[in-house]
């Protein structure tokens, strides 16, 4: 009877093939991420876009050499108006990503490092944020200012650093079992100096992979907003209002307005996501399948 044999090089192989897969990932991903900044960074300087503009005789025209993206509602360049919404909503997603990130790691740290009645106090405030919808609360906040970039900003900032607190606090926690965390504290250290020097340091590549996490949410949530009326004004340039806008053109079958705001919303965010997902299978290779957005 032949007998089954364990041939370990097909084993290898799939793992050369997952490896070459992630490394292909990983580098499409920083592809696009490069030409999004080089595009956001070049083309408003050399091309000044005129918002209130009206070429009524390039109206809708169907992408093209002259216009690759074709041209919206009242004949102005697509393409160009997708660059400019796109710089807008990396402005308030890398923004809006380092507030929220602050105010988590703050709030985190704090519940770890007192820890007590002042950690369930803490997370259960967390617990209660939680409960609203980040949409639904950010509607809120945004409606209490006019129509523009900052109130966005302070709008997601506000509503997405749950997470990250969670995150900080169980990292922090983990970290104060460590054995120089008792020296330091043994050594007459106070809490203060023992959570500076010791306890954030060890927590800032998880707060920066959140950060970098956060951005591409930062931007569907501008988007949404946006798209609502309730985020940029609607003659502004942003993804949002861009897809907004397009409605009735998509009704009467004009669909590239519609379809390459879209495209701009999906694939850079697509790639920082990818991006981070590769630095998170770097600071913790055990949990490569989990991709927290």
């Amino acid at each position: 009877m032949a007998e089954t044999t364990w041939r370990p090089a097909a084993s290898r192989g799939g793992r050369q093939s997952a490896s070459a897969t992630r490394a292909w990932r990983v580098w499409s991903s920083a592809a696009i991420v490069t030409a999004v900044v080089l595009a956001v960074l070049v083309v408003p300087p050399v091309v000044n876009l005129d918002e209130q503009a009206v070429h009524l005789a390039d109206k809708l025209l169907p992408p093209s050499w002259e216009h690759p993206f074709g041209t919206d509602d009242v004949g102005r360049d697509l393409l160009v108006r997708c660059v400019y919404g796109l710089r807008v909503s990396l402005l308030v997603g890398v923004v809006a990503a380092v507030v929220a990130t602050v105010v988590g790691t703050a709030v985190g740290a704090l519940a770890a490092a007192c820890g007590g009645w002042v950690d369930r106090i803490v997370m259960r405030l967390v617990d209660v944020f939680a409960s609203v919808p980040h949409l639904l609360l950010g509607i809120f906040i945004v409606a209490m200012f006019r129509p523009g970039v900052w109130p966005v900003v302070v709008s997601v900032g506000l509503t997405h650093w749950l997470s990250t607190a969670r995150i900080v606090r169980a990292e922090v926690l983990s970290l104060r079992s460590r054995p120089y965390v008792d020296a330091a504290i043994s050594g007459g250290a106070s809490r203060w100096r023992v959570t500076v020097r010791h306890l954030l340091p060890g927590v800032l590549p998880q707060a920066g992979l959140a950060a970098v996490l956060m951005v591409p949410h930062a931007i569907w949530h501008e988007s949404a907003l946006s798209f609502l009326g309730l985020g940029l004004p609607t003659h502004q340039a942003s993804l949002g209002t861009l897809v907004q806008g397009a409605r009735s053109s998509l009704l009467a079958g004009d669909w590239w307005p519609t379809l390459f705001p879209g495209l701009f919303i999906i694939v850079p965010t697509l790639a920082i996501a990818g991006l981070a997902g590769a630095w998170r299978e770097r600071i913790n290779p055990r949990r490569r399948s989990e991709l927290m957005l």
